[in-house]
């Protein structure tokens, strides 16, 4: 039996949207979208390698809050674990191995092109997008607020290329 490569996934929430980032590498993957991360090194734990990850992908500090129950499997003895996560500094970028980020609310979740293995764990994730009383994750003041200070966002009224 050959062993797992375990890569963390990042449902990364602000202002009650999640992250998507579109692949630019490696060149079977690119155009297509995926939840943040990447691999956990040796003795590196799941948390630590999405904080890791989101500071080299995104240029962001990211706190971890729970991880997502079960494990998706990407295929080539890869299997993501995904964390949901709270964006605490920090404008994310596509730094690395991504051309294009989007914040996706609720109703433009699969607007996107999703890789095959993420698919799974947006099923997962929608399952509880929204709070008991009806805010989504992220909403001021709920469990997965953002606790630094707002930033300016574009929005699609600064056209259509515009990054989210």
């Amino acid at each position: 039996m050959t062993d797992r490569i375990v890569v963390v996934g990042a449902a990364l929430y602000d202002d009650g949207r999640l992250l998507a980032a579109r692949r630019s590498a490696p060149e079977e993957l690119a155009g297509r979208w995926e939840l943040p991360g990447g691999k956990v090194e040796p003795g590196e734990r799941g948390e630590d390698a999405l904080v890791r990850e989101l500071r080299e992908e995104l240029g962001v500090e990211a706190e971890p809050l729970a991880r997502v129950p079960g494990e998706f499997d990407l295929g080539r003895g890869y299997v993501m674990r995904v964390w949901r996560a709270r964006l605490l500094a920090g404008e994310p970028k596509p730094l690395e191995d991504h051309d294009e980020l989007r914040w996706l609310g609720p109703d433009e979740l699969w607007s996107v092109d999703w890789l095959p293995g993420d698919i799974p764990a947006i099923h997962a994730l929608t399952a509880s997008w929204r709070l008991p009383d009806g805010r989504p994750p992220g909403f001021p003041g709920g469990p997965l607020a953002r606790r630094a200070p707002s930033t300016p966002r574009r929005t699609p009224s600064d056209g259509p290329s515009a990054p989210l």
